[in-house]
């Protein structure tokens, strides 16, 4: 299996041993407004060792799970469509060898690869999605391969009841009204109908992708494409934390920082807390299963 150098904090386990893999899929080759976030998985990386091991909030320790960061795939930048193959490829080993994927964007097309995979293993499969942007056009200027119909593609696996949207606060006026007739379980801009959410999942194995522009760009200002009226910190970290401690979860991704548009690093550091609270979540839920 692969090998990596600089690992991401308290995530140093061998292959063999681990539960969870951590990967990074850095590319943005789609980005429509502000690129950068192929550089995510290696500043989330470098800068994890500003943080402790321990969450107060959960008052549990990273190294009380094993997780194994394997780095950045070496993906073929300029096409999109091989670019999904390889994290789908690499998202297919990881399941084949019973270990749970956690992919780092990169733009959030990468997360198609990784549900490509996870809806072969997982015919019932759900996703849970936190977002400011639908995500659901048909095509953007064009092209079906992009981050702006990411979930429109998801949907084409999945179908209609099976895609949870949360946070949603931009998109065109189609997108939202083909959401609301019935296609995706829709609860635009806030998080505050979680709770229903896992409900209605119920035991269904669950892949959870987080686009952090869920988060207002006053507090999140890395992104490509910010959008004001987002939710804050605390209330985005308490979601993923209860998303990762109650599902049924196959697979998740967390994507869409873009360090060189947040140079102060704060956007970054709120990345790096965000999957730590995801990763000791995921590795101490004692009932954790997919089927």
């Amino acid at each position: 299996m692969w090998k990596n150098v600089v690992n991401y904090i308290g995530c140093d386990a061998e292959y063999e041993e681990a539960e969870v893999v951590l990967f990074g899929a850095p590319f943005d080759s789609t980005t429509s407004f502000r690129p950068g976030t192929r550089f995510a998985g290696q500043s989330i990386r470098n800068d994890s060792c500003g943080l402790e091991i321990y969450s107060p909030y959960q008052n549990l320790e990273l190294t009380e799970g094993i997780v194994y960061d394997c780095g950045d795939l070496d993906l073929a930048i300029g096409d999109s469509g091989k670019v999904l193959d390889q994290i789908k490829e690499t998202a297919e080993q990881i399941f084949r060898d019973g270990k749970m994927p956690f992919m780092i964007g990169g733009e959030h097309l990468v997360t198609l690869g990784a549900v490509r995979a996870a809806s072969e293993k997982y015919p019932n499969l759900h996703i849970i999605h936190f977002d400011a942007h639908t995500d659901l056009r048909t095509d953007y200027l064009g092209v079906e391969l992009s981050h702006a119909c990411v979930i429109r593609r998801c949907w084409e696996l999945l179908g209609d009841g099976r895609i949870h949207q949360l946070g949603i606060r931009s998109g065109e006026r189609y997108e939202f009204e083909w959401a609301k007739s019935g296609h995706t379980d829709f609860h635009p801009f806030a998080l505050d109908d979680l709770d229903a959410v896992l409900e209605s999942v119920g035991d269904a194995p669950v892949y959870f992708t987080v686009d952090l522009d869920v988060m207002d760009p006053s507090v999140f200002p890395g992104t490509g494409t910010p959008e004001p009226g987002g939710v804050d910190f605390l209330t985005l970290m308490q979601a993923v934390t209860k998303v990762c401690g109650r599902a049924n979860l196959a697979g998740c991704d967390v994507n869409e920082l873009c360090p060189p548009c947040d140079p102060t690093g704060a956007s970054t550091a709120a990345a790096c807390k965000i999957i730590r609270e995801m990763l000791i979540a995921i590795v101490n839920r004692q009932d954790r299963k997919t089927g």
